[in-house]
């Protein structure tokens, strides 16, 4: 495999003629794990808001030699949800996969909260992937099948200063166990990732006092470090593949054991650089820390 291709630890070939949606395809986990995908022979439909980030991940893609379409959806919109889903099964003739990726969130103390913001990121990031996940069953995986894999977070000790998102991501995680139990008899299977930090594109946007923090972050970490975005994708493609035949209604923790960390106990000093995987050779480091 060239250096200038994904390097993927699964075979080559694992989703040739299958059809995967990757939502919130546009840039970060969604890009890469689209990258992924179709270096696996998926083909390839990315959902987003932003058309211009979009249309480049499909440039990408298609230079990869992948077959692939870009399509703006706010996937908080039913209609507009129920539509695209139609579209892409009409383009591809199936659907196999869902990475109900897309989502987002602001930092703010819980009493500094809205209304209209606590609905919107409710909304984003788990509304709309509740909304992605129906029609993909009810326009096609009800009949024959297939694998959903959606977004939580590393919320399991609370999710100070971003309340909203911890809830929702508590939310998709029952959501996951609820439709793995009532899809299942349809050969449907829905697991879910919960990253904990990874330097993705999306930090760059947080105010200075949060980025700081999260330079700090790896010191809490027992592994010693943040994550790469390759680790998260890793984790989606494998429960969406045939070796995860026997997996649904689980949350897989990417996050270096930092879940499981507590002021009870001490890590000990590291002696060395815990092990990276980092197949992605399109990736860019945020400014946060491409600069440090």
């Amino acid at each position: 495999m060239s250096a200038s291709s994904y390097r993927s630890v699964f075979r080559s070939g694992l989703f040739a003629g299958q059809v995967a949606i990757v939502t919130g395809g546009g840039s970060g986990i969604g890009r890469c794990t689209a990258h992924e995908l179709a270096s696996l022979g998926a083909k390839i439909a990315i959902v987003g808001r932003d058309k211009n980030k979009l249309e480049s991940v499909r440039a990408e893609l298609l230079e990869s030699g992948a077959e692939a379409e870009s399509y703006v959806c706010d996937i908080r919109n039913e209609e507009g949800v129920r539509g695209m889903v139609a579209e892409i099964i009409a383009r591809f003739g199936r659907i196999d996969h869902l990475v109900n990726n897309a989502g987002g969130q602001y930092a703010t103390p819980l009493e500094h909260i809205s209304k209209k913001g606590w609905e919107a990121v409710i909304s984003s990031n788990l509304t709309g992937g509740f909304l992605m996940a129906r029609e993909c069953y009810l326009q096609w995986m009800q009949e024959h099948g297939g694998a959903i894999v959606n977004m939580a977070a590393d919320m399991w000790n609370g999710m100070p200063q971003m309340a909203h998102s911890g809830a929702a991501r508590a939310g998709m995680v029952n959501f996951t166990m609820t439709a793995a139990l009532e899809w299942g008899a349809a050969n449907v299977r829905v697991n879910a990732v919960a990253p904990g930090l990874v330097f993705s594109s999306g930090v760059d946007t947080y105010p200075p006092e949060i980025q700081e923090r999260l330079l700090r972050f790896k010191e809490d970490v027992p592994l010693g470090r943040t994550g790469t975005e390759a680790e998260v994708s890793s984790a989606i493609v494998f429960l969406l593949s045939e070796g995860a035949a026997y997996i649904s209604g689980t949350t897989i923790c990417i996050d270096g054991a930092f879940a499981m960390a507590t002021p009870n106990y001490t890590l000990p000093t590291r002696t060395s650089q815990s092990p990276v995987y980092d197949g992605f050779h399109l990736s860019v480091p945020p400014a946060l820390v491409s600069t440090r």
